[in-house]
Parts: structure tokens; sequence; C-alpha cells
């Protein structure tokens, strides 16, 4: 399982219309890729313009090959990109440990 993690920053003042933007994208588009296995996305409290989005893919492939190349990918950058004040930061990790509960 890989976890890609994105950081990010978007316009301020338009935090109501990407909530519902960021979580659209992922339910219609993402989350029909192939290798998709689940999500979270996490709003900055301090500052409420900046946001965390976890997905959870079956391998790399799936997530850089199966959906960044795919014509999904445009679509998915069509729905949030206009909110970006920069483009996310976007890494990707390997489980290492976890708690039982």
């Amino acid at each position: 399982m890989i976890l890609e993690l994105a950081d990010i920053q978007i316009q301020p003042g338009r935090e109501a219309e990407f909530d519902a933007a960021i979580q659209r994208g992922v339910t219609q588009i993402i989350a029909q890729a192939r290798g998709f296995l689940g999500w979270q996305v996490h709003k900055g409290v301090e500052n409420p313009q900046r946001y965390v989005l976890q997905i959870r893919w079956a391998s790399l492939e799936d997530h850089m090959q199966g959906f960044r190349q795919s014509p999904d990918f445009a679509r998915w950058r069509d729905v949030v990109g206009p909110f970006f004040a920069r483009p996310p930061q976007v890494e990707h990790f390997e489980l290492l440990g976890e708690s039982a509960n």
C-alpha cells in the first residue's frame, strides 16, 4: 500500500467552495481509478486555506501511471485546480508501522 500525501494551499476566502469541490473530485473521479483504496482530507485549524489530502493506493504505479497519466487526472485538476494558491506538494509513503486501535 502506498500513501499519497498532498499538501494543498488554496486562495483565501474560497474555503467553502473548495470543501465541496475536493470531496466531489475525490468521490466522483479519483475513487474510480484502478488501485484506489481510500482517502481522507484534513483542513487546517490555524490556517484554513491549508488542506492535507491522503489517498491510499495499491501501488505507486496505480497512482503515477494509472491515474496521473489518464484523462481523469485532467478532470480532477479541472475540479480542484482553480482554487490552488500554488501547486500542491505531493509525496508518497510506505507504511512502516501502525497502532492496533
